[in-house]
């Protein structure tokens, strides 16, 4: 893409392993709606047309984020956020292969790894040894090795500098120019290292699943770590044919709860070796948020 072609999207991030992780919770399905504000963007997947997931990355994850709509073609498809009536906001919207997207953030094998494998993985390169995470399907990839010292190399790097800070893991930039151009990613380990830039193919949006919730007749909300939920539904037997959901009232403000007090969220399994009941207290630590009126169950 030319250096002086006008970009619908412009966001840099020295450490981009928070963004990957937010985009590995909805990586279930591999097309992926993209939908641009200023104030950040949404990446949303669908299953079957029953079950949807959206993840909300907002500006502030990134050190840089510059979003102008009036650089798109005036054909640029566009709707209308509906989170504010009084201050309407322009989005732009595109389908990207969310795959492909996790496979060049991990290029480098680094998307995942705490920052003491990250060190350790740099030494490994410092000391010859090929660590590079391959292409990506459906990309195109360019990588750049350490120690050219010619002045394409000199010049690349003072540019590298400007949006990436050395030695604070792998950093990301990431631009759009509109319908028809491929959302690119320039990762890089560090302004002085290897980086790889990777074109991935965009479509145009299609319409999605809406499933109309209304929060004020919710009757169990419930907040807590997805690990520990994830952990939870993985011991559970493979043999269970059903799994029910039961929420109780937390105890009142102020007041402890009785020894004898139901669990506010319990899991009940049950399958053909017998029955699990795994009970989760009304515990700050625990529950960060436990809003029932009354016992209700869903199985």
């Amino acid at each position: 893409m030319p250096e002086d072609q006008p970009r619908v999207l412009t966001a840099s991030v020295h450490d981009f392993r928070y963004f990957a992780a937010l985009l590995r919770g909805v990586n279930f399905a591999n097309r992926a709606s993209v939908s641009i504000t200023a104030d950040g963007f949404t990446v949303t997947v669908e299953e079957a047309r029953c079950l949807t997931a959206t993840a909300f990355v907002f500006s502030h994850v990134f050190d840089e984020f510059v979003y102008n709509p009036d650089a798109a073609r005036p054909s640029q498809p566009s709707q209308l956020s509906q989170n504010d009536e009084d201050d309407e906001l322009t989005a732009t919207a595109f389908e990207i292969p969310l795959n492909a997207l996790m496979d060049c953030l991990n290029i480098f094998g680094t998307a995942g790894l705490a920052s003491g494998a990250s060190q350790k993985k740099k030494k490994a390169q410092d000391d010859g040894e090929d660590s590079d995470g391959g292409r990506a399907r459906g990309v195109r990839s360019n990588g750049k090795g350490k120690g050219r010292a010619d002045a394409d190399d000199a010049g690349g790097n003072a540019r590298l500098d400007q949006w990436f800070a050395p030695g604070k893991g792998t950093g990301m930039r990431m631009s759009y120019a509109g319908p028809g151009h491929p959302l690119t990613l320039l990762v890089a380990e560090e302004s002085g290292g290897p980086t790889a830039t990777c074109e991935i193919t965009t479509w145009d949006p299609e319409p999605r699943l809406e499933l109309a919730f209304d929060s004020d007749a919710a009757v169990l909300k419930i907040i807590l770590k997805s690990s520990w939920l994830r952990d939870a539904l993985s011991e559970i037997d493979p043999s269970t044919e059903k799994l029910t959901i039961i929420g109780n009232p937390p105890p009142p403000p102020g007041r402890a709860a009785r020894s004898s007090a139901p669990p506010c969220f319990r899991l009940r399994a049950v399958g053909q070796f017998g029955s699990t009941e795994m009970d989760y207290p009304n515990d700050r630590e625990v529950l960060e948020t436990c809003e029932c009126a009354h016992s209700v169950s869903f199985t």
